[in-house]
């Protein structure tokens, strides 16, 4: 299958429901080949297949992050270019995974292929997400991946106590509820 043709099918075949994002990862996860179209589709904001795309992306990163490891280059290059909320959420889920991985006493693997500059990447553009106008969900991602990057890299933690005690007023029940743990783990 080609990259248009799997752009074709996603587009017309997956809807919001869950099942349908499963279905596809699994057919994804099933031939590893369509990995690198269906990353490279997801950034393509001009493809009208780009959001459910990057929606079959994020369950394939629950199962798979191991496979964004080569493309880490491709993968932070691109994730501050994303301006359609329905593709930032899913990148920033992404991004939340990348960040439990490097965080993870287990998981060695990625040490060998998140570098410094894919971490500042990652951390510029959550930046970027925090203080944008971004729904919940996307800023509960990223606050976490930040603290998380923000143990290795010691300003991180003071910019985004800075945010989150600057936004948290104003914010939905489900911001305060993710960035009163979040400070709580800053100030730990």
């Amino acid at each position: 299958m080609n990259k248009d043709e799997l752009a074709n099918l996603i587009n017309t075949k997956v809807t919001s429901y869950r099942e349908y994002r499963i279905k596809y990862a699994e057919l994804v996860i099933n031939d590893k080949s369509l990995f690198i179209p269906l990353l490279e589709l997801a950034f393509d904001e001009t493809n009208e297949a780009s959001i459910k795309v990057s929606w079959v992306l994020d369950f394939v990163s629950r199962e798979k992050l191991e496979w964004f490891y080569p493309h880490l280059d491709f993968f932070t290059d691109n994730i501050s270019k994303v301006k359609h909320h329905s593709i930032v959420r899913p990148m920033a889920r992404i991004c939340e995974l990348l960040a439990k991985a490097y965080a993870s006493k287990k998981n060695t693997e990625i040490n060998k292929h998140l570098t410094k500059s894919h971490i500042s990447k990652i951390i510029e553009t959550g930046f970027d997400w925090m203080i944008s106008d971004q729904k919940v969900a996307v800023k509960a991602y990223t606050m976490e991946a930040l603290f998380l990057f923000g143990k290795e890299i010691d300003w991180v933690h003071g910019e985004l106590k800075l945010i989150l005690v600057q936004e948290i007023s104003g914010g939905s029940p489900a911001y305060k509820a993710r960035a009163k743990k979040i400070l709580k783990w800053i100030d730990k």
